[in-house]
């Protein structure tokens, strides 16, 4: 009962002191698309991502009231860094609800004018916001009206000024008369508490060690430094625990479920084992649930491992060593030559095997279907051997022989296959994501051996000449390609046991082997060349090419793809594809799958589609 009347008091103290309107709320992922065309029509940097930012503690002024309540203490400030623009995951700052989802549109256009060198000067917060405001009115004159009534409304909801003293009240002062007046820089005195939120401004990125821009309230910002955003729409329960004061503690890990993240159990590890913002990032997205102590202390020393190659006597056969390859560096707008080294490899005694049992139906169902893109035999006329022979020459070279001045040559027609003038690479991603599991009988890796061996079975009855290959990598050498099967080779028994033996590698560096196929496809005389991928996931590795170094660097090989005369076309399972891959590829050259299981029969059609173009 105590419980009950406890928790009812609560949620009224929680209500009296919510100064958002839960009733208005617009939720990031139902404007997410739309907000994304926005964002790259306005922005120079096309390659900007949506993300989801992450709540800080904010220490603003609060009632005693609020302070009951355990309301305020927190804010989700909107933030951008090179990669991607950090947005709240749902805005209820306005109790009109086209209010909030104008405030999505203008966070996105203010941050369309950063970074810019100037910008970089200004160590203010207020300053370095009105400068963005500027530019942003300036350069998108349409913007004007929809910023004064966010304005206008906002001002309604700060606190009353009646209400502050001293130098809080200038700073709140300087705040409403920057906001109204963004030409007119302020600045903002020392004061014991940070300003009400502005959620009309930019924030600070949140990672260690970046410099602050709001040097005026440096030291209420050591907690946001700490902070590490969580790249998911999908929202996560959280609870509180308590932190311990030791400063050793076991470390508890069983390898065979390194890659899954439990419940959270009260062993304090030292930090050690937080090697760096992908590994936390990976397991807070897994994680149903997410447990956080507040910790002041900084971590001494780190815990390091990693995956390793396997030994030669383990591993496959070394084709080729040391095939070195450019890599795309976008911030210098460089291609680095010889950057990358591509090891070529083959499955070691593959055998020979036939088509699964479970595969037989749905492949001869295909042969029958790509047997009709095969070309018609057709008569070649004018040969100088042949099956009959050629009439309308005969009866030629019968009239110049009474005319005395006849030739004997090409006066046959022989029957031969028709050619498409066709050929394609396969290029499959076996990353280590591929050994994640789709439901209880599949995983990833399961589906994309499926697909090969079905795609072989159909194009082997087409008669297109075509390449099959895997790759994988682990930093920028080596980058490992898997040759499943070469143009020169037949698909046959060999080719299917070479498929069967694939297995999850290690990381998705997609711009090296995407110019690794291009000099494959190259040196093809077809005047017609698709290159498909076939991929789960955002190109990624353990180096810098992790995020938006790996897009830029991947973009560049599909546009040398393209400058090669190549077709590349993607094909992914990723259910965020839709974000990233228009940027890569363009509209119309890739497709999500949405049901991964589907793969295997939907791939040979696609080709089919795309080769009947």
């Amino acid at each position: 009962m105590e419980e009950q009347i406890g928790e009812l008091w609560h949620k009224i103290l929680y209500k009296v002191t919510d100064q958002t309107f839960p009733q208005s709320k617009v939720e990031l992922g139902d404007i997410k698309g739309r907000l994304l065309i926005y964002l790259r029509a306005l922005n120079k940097d096309n390659g900007l991502s949506i993300e989801l930012a992450d709540k800080r503690k904010h220490a603003n002024q609060r009632n005693w009231i609020q302070k009951m309540a355990g309301n305020n203490r927190y804010i989700t400030a909107c933030w951008r860094n090179e990669d991607s623009l950090h947005l709240p995951s749902e805005i209820a700052f306005y109790e009109d609800i086209q209010l909030n989802k104008d405030l999505y549109f203008w966070l996105a256009g203010l941050s369309s004018q950063i970074p810019e060198d100037e910008l970089s000067k200004i160590d203010s917060w207020i300053s370095y916001n009105q400068v963005l405001c500027q530019q942003t009115l300036q350069q998108h004159s349409g913007l004007k009206a929809k910023y004064h009534r966010l304005v206008k409304a906002h001002i309604k909801n700060r606190p009353h000024l009646e209400r502050l003293k001293g130098n809080d009240l200038i700073a709140e002062k300087n705040i409403r008369e920057a906001l109204l007046h963004p030409e007119i820089i302020q600045q903002l005195p020392e004061t014991k508490f940070k300003p009400a939120h502005v959620p009309l401004w930019l924030y600070q990125p949140p990672e260690q060690n970046k410099k602050s821009i709001n040097r005026d309230n440096d030291n209420n910002n050591q907690h946001s430094k700490n902070q590490k955003e969580v790249k998911d729409i999908a929202r996560k329960k959280a609870r509180e625990v308590e932190s311990s004061e030791e400063t050793t503690g076991l470390i508890s890990v069983r390898m065979e479920n390194i890659f899954s993240w439990g419940e959270h159990a009260a062993v304090d590890r030292s930090l050690d084992d937080e090697d760096d913002l992908d590994s936390a990032e990976t397991a807070a997205r897994e994680m149903d649930e997410i447990a956080v102590a507040n910790n002041q202390r900084a971590s001494s020393s780190r815990l390091k491992f990693d995956l390793d190659l396997p030994s030669s006597s383990e591993d496959d056969i070394i084709i080729s060593d040391g095939i070195l390859l450019p890599e795309w560096n976008y911030k210098k707008s460089e291609l680095i030559k010889d950057h990358c080294r591509v090891l070529e490899l083959q499955i070691k005694n593959p055998g020979s095997s036939e088509l699964p049992d479970h595969l037989r139906s749905i492949a001869k169902k295909l042969k029958n279907q790509f047997q009709a893109l095969a070309p018609a035999r057709q008569w070649r006329n004018g040969q100088q051997d042949g099956q009959e022979i050629d009439i309308e020459r005969w009866i030629r070279f019968a009239s110049d022989k009474k005319a005395g001045n006849a030739s004997a040559d090409q006066l046959y027609k022989e029957m031969r296959n028709g050619n498409r003038d066709m050929c394609c690479t396969l290029l499959a991603d076996l990353s280590l994501s591929t050994d994640s599991w789709l439901n209880n009988d599949y995983r990833i890796i399961d589906v994309i051996r499926d697909t090969l061996l079905l795609f072989g079975e159909s194009l082997q009855a087409t008669g297109d000449d075509f390449s099959i290959c895997g790759f994988s990598s682990r930093r920028r050498d080596p980058i490992r390609i898997h040759q499943l099967k070469n143009f020169d080779e037949k698909y046959n028994g060999i080719t299917r046991a070479r498929i069967n033996a694939i297995k999850p590698g290690y990381y998705t560096r997609l711009g090296a082997a995407i110019r690794y196929t291009i000099k494959e496809l190259a040196n093809q005389p077809q005047s017609n060349r698709l290159l498909l991928i076939l991929t789960d996931g955002k190109p990624n590795d353990l180096d810098q090419y992790e995020g938006r170094y790996g897009v830029e660097d991947t973009r560049q090989a599909i546009l040398e793809a393209r400058r090669e005369g190549l077709q590349p076309f993607c094909v992914t399972i990723d259910t965020k594809g839709n974000e990233y891959l228009p940027y890569l590829f363009g509209s119309d050259s890739y497709v999500v799958i949405k049901n991964p299981i589907e793969l295997p029969k939907r791939l040979p059609l696609l080709y089919a589609q795309l080769t009947s173009r």
